[in-house]
């Protein structure tokens, strides 16, 4: 394969083409695929459980794990499938910009969302808004708001939640969205990564046509263990 050829997107899961150690591998999951505690917080938006597009997201993760080398992703429950649209504090994250500056760096995570719950409770909805798939990495699918209007909204969304929880990501402006399938194991040969990218705009071109929109939960403030569950604690109706 010319690996000259293959998108940007994709080099981090290329073996030819990166070789950092993974950065979750040995902290978020073990390397037999096994998640392991990593508690924290964050706003998500579930997909709609048994809707059309929900049906559609499963069968493209699916379609995934049929190709070759999926043996080399951890995958998440479907339960747990999601849109992150605010990202919390995490356990293993505890330094800043990752968490707010007025508050120690040592307090418990439970503490912390006992705070923002507190916090939460006179939250003001920004609105609705509808998300679309636009692209897809073997860790799942890329989404993003449908229309200018869309993407306002959600960036209002996320600036709000900044102001609350007081602090702001590096990428706080140009998080990417995105529904979490897997996480790499190890990296795909070249044989394996060339498949996959016809394969995932396959799985990208049948989405867009089956499934033009993407039915998700009102976004909800949440606690994890891991990665294969969060539990709803307040939901933004």
């Amino acid at each position: 394969m010319a690996l000259q050829n293959l998108p940007k997107h994709l080099h981090s899961f290329s073996q030819t083409l990166d070789t950092s150690p993974l950065y979750h591998l040995g902290r978020r999951y073990s390397s037999d695929g096994v998640f392991l505690p990593e508690p924290g917080n964050t706003v998500v938006c579930h997909i709609v459980k048994d809707s059309m597009s929900a049906e559609a997201v499963i069968d493209a993760r699916r379609r995934m794990q049929s190709l070759p080398e999926s043996e080399k992703l951890a995958y998440t429950a479907v339960s747990s499938l999601h849109m992150t649209l605010f990202q919390g504090i995490i356990e293993y994250r505890r330094h800043l910009p990752y968490w707010p500056e007025t508050i120690t760096l040592d307090t418990p995570i439970d503490d912390m969302t006992t705070l923002f719950k507190r916090r939460l409770h006179d939250f003001e909805s920004p609105g609705p808004f509808q998300v679309e798939v636009v692209g897809a990495t073997p860790n799942g699918l890329e989404v993003a708001g449908i229309s200018s209007q869309d993407r306002a909204v959600m960036k209002c969304w996320r600036d709000r939640f900044a102001d609350i929880f007081g602090y702001r990501h590096p990428d706080h402006e140009s998080y990417s969205f995105h529904i979490t399938f897997a996480y790499v194991l190890d990296r795909f040969s070249d044989d394996a990564i060339e498949i996959w990218q016809k394969g995932l705009a396959e799985i990208v071109e049948n989405l867009q046509e089956c499934a033009p929109v993407i039915e998700l939960e009102p976004p909800a403030f949440c606690s994890f263990n891991d990665m294969n569950h969060f539990e709803k604690l307040q939901v933004f109706e």
